[in-house]
């Protein structure tokens, strides 16, 4: 089991969001619960569970997988938070190394 936790200055729901239109493409993971603060996706690769809570002017982002941290999934859930834009005013997105 492998644990995350990023600092973004994206919204909750801007995270769930995000989430929602990633992981089930990327990982084949359909969503089994969802909250205002969180989600779980579950599906072949594993599963992983993602919380998200405001603080002043930023959001803690919490991911848990159930899977080693070599797997496929814990390498595209670090994809995933690595996209989320870090302070005010950044675009986040993919970097130059990443994969389309």
């Amino acid at each position: 089991m492998a644990g995350y936790v990023r600092k973004t200055a994206a919204s909750p729901a801007e995270v769930l969001k995000e989430a929602e239109g990633l992981l089930p493409d990327r990982l084949g993971l359909d969503r089994t619960k969802a909250s205002g603060h969180g989600a779980t996706y579950s599906g072949k690769e594993g599963t992983v569970s993602l919380h998200a809570h405001r603080h002043s002017m930023y959001t803690e982002v919490v991911a848990q997988t159930d899977q080693l941290r070599t797997s496929r999934m814990d390498y595209e859930i670090q994809l995933f938070l690595n996209r989320l834009p870090y302070e005010p005013g950044d675009q986040g997105g993919r970097g130059s190394g990443d994969p389309e």
